[in-house]
């Protein structure tokens, strides 16, 4: 009888652990070094199981990262009503979001031509990240006429949702006006928040959001994973 390969038994534990739930998209394996020592091989054996995996689609490598199991991307329409949670919940994830900063501060150039407010105009500003499945997929930034929504931090952090909070806030229903796409790479902090690595392939999205009196209420930049967001534009 032939000998199997003991590469191909790695590998087939490996996607069986998988498979069993051992090991989730987005979660991250051992070192080689640590899969050498676990199976008694060298770490050119690992390499090659590892490497099968990868060309199967399971694993991901991220060069300075790691490699980890790879998710399947999530669609996310960019329509006239775009709102995060719901999305996610209809592509049947579950979503959830980090909040990193909630600010009060004079708006930039670009901020204020964005919302229509004249120049070093108070605005109030929210960061966070956005996550499916425990997976994080985008940071983003949302800013929003302080003088309009002056109470707008304490309802984000009190209701822990933006629509929510424009919703207590008088604005019970808004539409995307003008969206720019546009590809990046990952800086060291957007890296670590998205846990890439630097240079990793990022889509900015750049976004007005209005009233339905066509009042500019939020100027938004996101910035998604390339390997786990599949922007998808659908006319209305």
């Amino acid at each position: 009888m032939p000998r199997t390969p003991i590469w191909t038994t790695i590998a087939a534990t490996l996607t069986g652990e998988i498979a069993a739930g051992a090991y989730v998209p987005g979660d991250k394996l051992p070192t080689e070094a640590q899969l050498a020592a676990r199976f008694g091989v060298n770490r050119h054996t690992v390499r090659r199981a590892l490497a099968t995996l990868a060309e199967a689609g399971t694993l991901q490598s991220r060069r300075g990262a790691g490699v980890f199991v790879a998710s399947v991307p999530t669609d996310y329409p960019l329509g006239r009503r775009v709102r995060f949670h719901q999305n996610v919940l209809d592509s049947g994830r579950s979503p959830s979001r980090t909040f990193l900063l909630r600010q009060t501060r004079n708006a930039n150039a670009e901020e204020a031509a964005a919302l229509h407010l004249p120049a070093g105009a108070a605005v109030h500003v929210i960061e966070g990240v956005s996550l499916v499945d425990g997976l994080p997929v985008s940071l983003f930034r949302s800013v929003f006429p302080a003088a309009r929504f002056p109470a707008l931090l304490e309802q984000v952090a009190r209701l822990l949702s933006i629509t929510a909070a424009l919703a207590e806030a008088g604005v019970q229903d808004y539409t995307r006006a003008s969206t720019r796409l546009t590809a990046k790479s990952a800086d060291a902090v957007q890296a670590m928040h998205l846990r890439l690595s630097p240079g990793a392939p990022l889509l900015r999205s750049v976004t007005v959001n209005v009233d339905l009196a066509g009042q500019p209420i939020e100027f938004g930049t996101a910035w998604f994973a390339g390997d786990r967001i599949t922007l998808t534009v659908k006319p209305e």
